[in-house]
């Protein structure tokens, strides 16, 4: 069970992904834009309200997809944590368990069922925040799975929810990173 995963380097920072989010959604603005270069050829013949409908859907799918990178980014920080914890066998109750459920599980340890849950057990007063993490990433899972079922979790969660929610999680919990 030597079995090591190899961290990329790649993974986002939060301020990273409100970088990209920001811009992209500034360039979309001007392309749709009247001012833009390109608008008249691209746009000749569409009514105004058509061409402010479609840049509205191309806002709403940034939003989508800006979401999902968010929550990305927060199960990358928890699976980080997770494996620097058990490669360095730290005396702390969450690294412990962690490396427990490494021999029972190896590299098949889930983020949700066994990650999360041991957070929940051991950072004290912040199940809450798990559980809304856990009902984020069912709107993730949806959404990487190509939204081909009608969802049942109730709430979606907007760009700026899930930046709120990773704020609040990058804050409360101490999680190692790879750096």
């Amino acid at each position: 069970m030597a079995e090591k995963v190899s961290f990329s380097g790649e993974n986002l920072s939060l301020q990273d992904t409100a970088d990209f989010h920001g811009d992209t959604q500034a360039a979309l603005k001007q392309y749709y834009s009247v001012v833009s270069p390109t608008f008249q050829v691209r746009f000749f013949g569409q009514r105004p309200e058509a061409v402010e409908a479609e840049l509205e859907l191309r806002l709403a799918e940034l939003n989508r997809n800006s979401t999902l990178t968010v929550l990305a980014l927060l199960e990358a920080r928890f699976r980080i944590d997770y494996e620097i914890r058990r490669r360095r066998k730290m005396k702390d109750v969450v690294s412990v368990e962690f490396r427990a459920l490494y021999a029972r599980k190896g590299s098949r340890v889930s983020l949700e069922s066994d990650i999360l849950s041991v957070w929940r057990t051991n950072q004290t007063g912040q199940a809450a925040l798990i559980g809304r993490l856990q009902d984020a990433f069912k709107f993730r899972h949806w959404m990487a799975h190509g939204r081909y079922w009608t969802p049942k979790f109730g709430k979606r969660i907007d760009y700026l929810a899930a930046v709120a929610l990773a704020q609040s999680i990058l804050t409360s919990f101490p999680l190692l990173s790879a750096e």
